[in-house]
């Protein structure tokens, strides 16, 4: 069930999600999961300041109300499951922008102002890292 994948900041996303709301998948059978992965690295591949996080996929991620899911992690940083992405070059995008900044951040915790527009209204749940707690 469990794949060892390199440590470090990451983007993990579901490639079972949903398209849409109202869609499973396109008209070519593509899960939404996998398309925003797909953007995600063609995004990487022509921007290289948004090289520094790894795009992982994984299946269900169990957050199937909120279709197109993703968990921003890095070791010892809070992380973050966001849902409900249009999967394409700007929700790509936004996540990368955001994934970096808090890959670059103390803690995980990245101020609201330096948020990407398409990551807000996004948040699903916020994970503490194994040890930690928020305060």
């Amino acid at each position: 069930m469990l794949r060892a994948v390199a440590p470090g900041p990451s983007v993990v996303v579901c490639n079972t999600c949903r398209l849409s709301a109202e869609a499973r998948e396109d008209d070519g059978g593509r899960r939404g999961g996998a398309l925003l992965a797909e953007a995600m690295r063609a995004v990487q591949a022509a921007d290289p300041s948004l090289q520094g996080v790894a795009v992982q996929e994984t299946a269900c991620l169990f957050a199937c109300q909120r279709h197109c899911t993703v968990h921003i992690r890095a070791p010892g940083k809070v992380g973050y499951v966001l849902g409900d992405f249009t999967p394409g070059e700007e929700a790509a995008r936004a996540v990368l922008e955001y994934a970096s900044r808090h890959a670059e951040s103390e803690e995980g915790q990245v101020p609201y102002r330096q948020w990407p527009d398409g990551v807000k209204g996004h948040f699903i749940t916020r994970t503490p890292p194994e040890g930690f707690i928020c305060t």
